[in-house]
């Protein structure tokens, strides 16, 4: 019976997905401002939870098509029968607090989604039961060589969101420099925050907790219109794209976009 409603509730989102499409198409690509658009901010209450409840964001990090290599930095022991930090809960507990809050913040945006759904993308939960993993299905923005497109994507959220940032990954096929062959998705506001150890981004290019799904998602759409070839996830993609743009690179994303049109309602 879960499974059938399941299933009944995907169907109502791609047939949303399919209208949005349209009317995304139709009305020259019209979106929703991303920050302040309601001139209210739902995040404040929960990232001052958030933060009493004493975590702590992790500042690394690298650029996607650079040597990662990194390991977590060490931390200050304390000393044997040391007294917990006053004022603070222990840390399995802090940990607990941090997911329960980062839940709450996950069901009212995808509640805010669905409820005023945003022009060029749907969003919906893979499985009802996990509110740590989305599916996303992403239009292709107009006037660009992925028109038409409708591209599949997931979002996995950390625990400790949005104090940290979800991964992403185009489950559908495409042909971009800022996306690897897997299809993970490099984009700076993706990455871990804090400073970028190789001088390329500002703390303020990096993720932020403020960011919602749909920040992600608008970001994403602005990737897809406009590459960024200096820090490629798919370096043949972005020699293509630099070099030979409206020949073999247009060729394989227009394959792409023909592909996703077959398998988007799969």
């Amino acid at each position: 019976m879960a499974a059938r409603k399941g299933r009944r509730r995907r169907a109502v989102r791609l047939r949303n997905a399919a209208r949005s499409a349209a009317k995304f198409l139709a009305g020259g690509g019209r979106r929703r401002r991303a920050a302040g658009s309601h001139g209210r901010s739902p995040l404040a209450g929960t990232l001052r939870a958030v933060a009493a409840a004493g975590a702590e964001p992790d500042p690394r990090g690298a650029p996607c098509g650079r040597a990662e290599g990194h390991s977590p930095p060490p931390r200050a022991l304390a000393a044997p029968g040391a007294a917990p930090s006053p004022g603070l809960p222990p840390r399995a507990e802090r940990g607990r607090m941090t997911e329960l809050q980062s839940a709450l913040l996950l069901r009212r945006q995808l509640a805010e989604l669905n409820k005023n759904p945003v022009e060029g993308f749907s969003a919906g939960l893979i499985d009802d039961n996990d509110l740590y993993r989305w599916e996303v299905l992403i239009i292709g923005p107009p006037d660009t060589l992925y028109e038409g497109g409708v591209f599949k994507a997931h979002l996995t959220f950390p625990k400790d969101y949005p104090l940290r940032p979800p991964k992403m990954k185009f489950i559908t096929e495409i042909w971009h420099p800022n996306v690897d062959k897997n299809g993970d998705v490099c984009i700076s506001i993706l990455h871990e925050p804090g400073e970028d150890k190789y001088g390329y981004e500002k703390p303020e290019e990096r993720w932020l907790p403020i960011h919602t799904v749909e920040t992600i998602m608008i970001s994403v759409i602005s990737m897809l219109a406009d590459p960024n070839g200096d820090s490629p996830a798919n370096v043949d993609a972005a020699k293509e794209w630099r070099e030979d743009r409206n020949g073999e690179f247009k060729r394989k994303v227009a394959r792409c976009v023909r592909k996703s049109q077959e398998t988007a309602f799969e």
